[in-house]
């Protein structure tokens, strides 16, 4: 997993940051979905990376139950987490004991369940 998020780093629109992301979402039928961080000039209209692999597992008919774990890496040496609009899609589509994998660009990693990342979640129960 770790070559192919290098790999895709390279795809990162990141001009304004330069902070290149990438995303693997893996499926319980072991479909996997990439994504990487686009940004705008207008920064509201940037996509991370992960709500990007997320929302192409969806468009191609992936829903809330079909998801096993999500791998991030970021083009630094610093471990990086999940911002927390990329939280909520997190929470949103994936279970509570799904795995989360975060990398910097030279393999390390940390590993969470969503549950763990997303302790005080916003969801559907909250509408009520």
């Amino acid at each position: 997993m770790k070559e192919r998020l290098l790999e895709l780093l390279e795809n990162s629109y990141a001009p304004y940051s330069h902070f290149r992301v990438a995303a693997i979402v893996v499926m319980k039928d072991g479909q996997a979905f990439s994504g990487v961080n686009v940004e705008n000039a207008s920064y509201g209209a940037t996509i991370c990376a992960e709500r990007s692999a997320i929302v192409s597992a969806v468009s191609s008919g992936y829903r809330k139950d079909d998801f096993k774990e999500l791998y991030v890496m970021v083009d630094s040496e610093r471990l990086s987490t999940c911002c927390f609009m990329c939280r909520q899609v997190i929470q949103e589509f994936m279970c509570p004991d799904c795995e989360i994998v975060c990398m910097n660009c030279l393999g390390d990693e940390k590993r969470f369940r969503v549950s763990e990342m997303c302790p005080f979640p916003f969801s559907e129960e909250d509408l009520k």
